[in-house]
Order: C-alpha cells, then structure tokens, then sequence
C-alpha cells in the first residue's frame, strides 16, 4: 500500500526554546501535553517541565544540556509530542511514524504504545541507567564523511568502546565514544580535511559502553503497560516496521549499542511512496538531513517548531501546505472529533475511532440503507422477485476480490493469499477494510449487514470470500410463505 505522509520525530538538539513559546500561544494541544509531562516530572523530580521551559525568560538548549540529563530529554520528547498533537488536531493522519533515537520514543508514544506519563518514565529511566554506569564519560561528533570512510577511520585507533552511532546521510556520520578516544578521531579527522562538530548531548549514546545498561533498562520498560500501536512505525535503528508480537522493552533496550541508519530509513520511506516527511518537534535538524538525502526528487520536507530565517513559525507555514494539499483540515475546519466529540480529549478520540471507528462506520451505513429502503416507495416494475440466477464459485468470487483489493491498496494480487492478515500483515486499517467491503457489497449487490456483525471476524481474504458467497446464496433464496 502507498504510503504518502512521514512524520519524524527528532532525538539530540531536537529543541527550540523561541519556536516552542511561540506555538504554545496559539495552540492550546501544546499546554495540554506539558500538563500530562508536568505530573510525572514532579513526580520523579519534584520538578515541573515548564518552570524549566517556561518560568524563566528562555532556556536555550544549552542551557538544558547544562542542567540535569533528564531535562533536556524530557524537553525534546515533550517537544515532539506537542507537535505530534496540534498536528493531530488540525487533521494531519500520517501513514508511519519514525524516530532519530530518542525520537522513537516520542514515536511509540505517538503511535498508542505507551502513555504520555509511560514516555516520562522511559526517557527519565533511559537518562538514569546510563548515569548509573561507571567510566561513561564521553560524548558524540559529527563528521563529514560517509559511514564506510569513517568505519576505517576507526579502525586506525583500534578502540572496542567506539563506534558509528548515526548515518545521517552519505557525508555525515557521527561518532560516538569516550573523550579521550574521540580526540583522537578528531584529530586524525582534521589531517585527512574531515571536519568535526560536538554534538549537543548529555552522553554518548549508541555505543557498545552502554551494554551493561541493556538488561537493566528492559526490566524497568517491560513493567509499565505495552498497548497495540494506532498507527505503524517504522525504526531507523531496526531497520523494519514494529510489529504487533514486538517486546517493545526489549527492542529499545537494543537501542542503547545499536546505530541509528537515519538515511537508509528515510530512503526506503521514500520508496514506499512518502514524499511528504514533517518533523514533530525543535529545529529543522531531520527537515534538512531529508531535504539533502532526497535532492532532485518530488520529496517535501516540513518543519514545524522551529523559526524561519524572519523569526516565523515553521508549523504555521507547514499547516498551510498540508492543508493546500489535502493532507490537513482548512483552518477553522471542525475535526471528526470535535464535531462527535467536543469534551473529549483528542488523543482518546484518536484511541477510540482506532478501535471502533470501523464498527461505528459499519453500523451508520447499515442503519442509514435500512432508512433509505423504508422511506422510499416500491416501484411498480420492481414488485415483482426476479429470477434467480446460479451464482458465481468460490474461486472466481476469490479471483475478484483479489483484483478489487489490490486494485484499491495498489498492492500486487500475490499478496493477497486466503489466510493473509489484513490488519496484522499488511496494515489495512479498520476504516479502509470498511470502505472495502461497501464496495464487495456494491459489485454483488449485497443485503445490509446484520446488526452483530463483526468486522473483525472477516479480516482474511478466505473469510471475506466466504461472506460474499454466503450473502449471495441467502440473497438467492426464495421468500417462505406465510
């Protein structure tokens, strides 16, 4: 199925004090969140996230950095997930989700895989084992070669605690390791007219230092509450879509001593059809890496918190392109869940539609088809049954349920096998499996379904197939007298 709309979500520097401030004016989502976020640091740190962010006249990211670890990470997850939800609330449904490191996080979060106050604990517990480890000291640098280039540069110092934590695109790759080591990378670096720059981080993360950490971090991750993901994610780190039966503890476990291939994702995105990526969260740091990875292409990438050249918002901007191209409600629009709605909180409309919008849409289309026939008159030249003719076989009615499928999700036929998820397998969410089969049910002229039907009983090509044959021979049978 084509993908079109990418949102990333930023990991180190991910963070803009001015373009923060100036978003949480005119979009109330934004204080929402920090509200949610307020409550667990003051209960982890008897510390509130906006008295950092807000209670003082700015707080810059160094200043962040300079302050306790847990600041400025809690700072970039909140703000990815502020933007992630005025996105939300102007219409914005993107396809796939993707984080940079600490931004898959932010991604899962997003996604429904754990709670706002469940993100919290993750990025504080993610900050306190590393802390907890002993001869940490280190950091990570940019450098501007490609990832085979500096892999040998490395092999030259012959360090097992360095190592290639980011590819972020074919002349950026950054390092990470202890201080001293990384030294000498620079330098060696500089002799071969590689430049170098300090990464704005608390740690070096990526690194096989950080093993010792690994166990401890997914103890902590596999005790809080895993909920199915509301939308897919894809991971730079694990090169592949998160999948339903995933132990998410024990995957950003992995994350510590793993790279993050930040351009290999972003192309294979790009051949799944996304050609609008929108970073959530400060600065346009991801907005640029895709702007250059993708050159020459019909790709666009938007930024959001983040201030223009002029001192303007880039969300404002983005929010107008999405909605020029349909991809965003017109501004003042009202959304589904306002209208339905109006008390309750967008992100538990967002939960709810994922569960049972598709039973919601199923049961209206029913009820208004049952409407329409009592309320409109019998033809004459229609009173009368017509004849009945012999159905079409299984095999021909599977044969064109595959073709209409493929043809409506631009899959290939051949995907499209008898017991094939698809939900699970091939991510046809519940809406689009409802759309589908009102069009089934207009090409065989199908009765309404009955009230107890369950649209997750027919989550198979072989259960659908078998459906329509069956409303078919019901369709045919001839009224029992009196």
């Amino acid at each position: 199925m084509a993908q079109n709309t990418a949102l990333l979500f930023p990991g180190q520097g991910g963070f803009d004090s001015d373009a923060l401030r100036s978003a949480k004016e005119s979009h109330p989502q934004i204080q929402r969140v920090f509200e949610q976020i307020d409550a667990e640091t003051q209960n982890l740190f008897a510390r509130r996230i906006t008295d950092v962010l807000f209670g003082r006249e700015k707080a810059d990211l160094g200043e962040l950095l300079a302050d306790d670890p847990w600041v400025s990470q809690v700072a970039i997850y909140a703000a990815g997930l502020a933007a992630y939800e005025v996105l939300a609330a102007q219409g914005v449904q993107p396809d796939v989700l993707a984080g940079h490191s600490l931004g898959e996080i932010t991604a899962l979060v997003a996604a429904g895989a754990f709670s706002v106050e469940d993100g919290v604990r993750i990025v504080a517990q993610r900050v306190a084992v590393i802390k907890r480890q002993q001869g940490i000291d280190g950091r990570m640098v940019a450098l501007t070669a490609g990832a085979d280039r500096v892999r040998l540069l490395l092999d030259l110092v012959d360090e097992p605690l360095l190592a290639v934590a980011t590819e972020n695109h074919d002349e950026q790759t950054v390092v990470s390791g202890p201080d001293k080591v990384l030294d000498r990378v620079t330098a060696i670096a500089r002799q071969l007219g590689v430049n170098a720059i300090e990464i704005d981080a608390p740690f070096p993360f990526h690194t096989p230092a950080l093993a010792p950490a690994v166990p401890e971090f997914a103890a902590y991750v596999r005790k809080l509450d895993q909920h199915p993901l509301r939308r897919p994610v894809y991971s730079p780190i694990l090169q592949r879509y998160y999948e339903p039966d995933d132990a998410l503890a024990d995957l950003l476990a992995e994350h510590f001593v793993k790279p993050v291939r930040f351009a290999t994702a972003v192309r294979h995105l790009q051949e799944s059809g996304v050609t609008t990526f929108v970073e959530a969260g400060g600065r346009p740091a991801l907005t640029k890496l895709v702007t250059r990875l993708t050159q020459g292409s019909d790709v666009r990438a938007l930024a959001t918190l983040a201030l223009d050249g002029g001192g303007r918002l880039a969300l404002d901007a983005t929010l107008g392109v999405l909605r020029e191209a349909g991809l965003a409600h017109a501004a003042g629009a009202p959304t589904l869940g306002g209208l339905l709605a109006p008390a309750v909180p967008a992100d538990v409309f967002e939960a709810y539609w994922a569960a049972h919008g598709g039973d919601v849409l199923a049961y209206v289309r029913d009820e208004l088809a049952a409407f329409q026939r009592e309320n409109t008159p019998a033809s004459p030249e229609t009173s009368a049954p017509a004849p009945v003719a012999a159905g079409p076989g299984r095999d021909e009615v599977f044969a064109q349920l595959r073709a209409l499928y493929a043809e409506a999700l631009e899959y290939p036929e051949e995907v499209f096998e008898g017991g094939v998820q698809l939900e699970a397998e091939l991510g046809v969410d519940s809406v689009k499996q409802v759309e589908l089969l009102s069009r089934v049910s207009e090409r065989y002229g199908l009765p309404p379904r009955e009230s107890g039907f369950r649209l997750s009983n027919y989550n198979t090509m072989d259960t659908i197939a078998d459906f329509v044959l069956a409303e078919l021979s019901g369709a045919r049978e001839p009224a029992r007298a009196a």
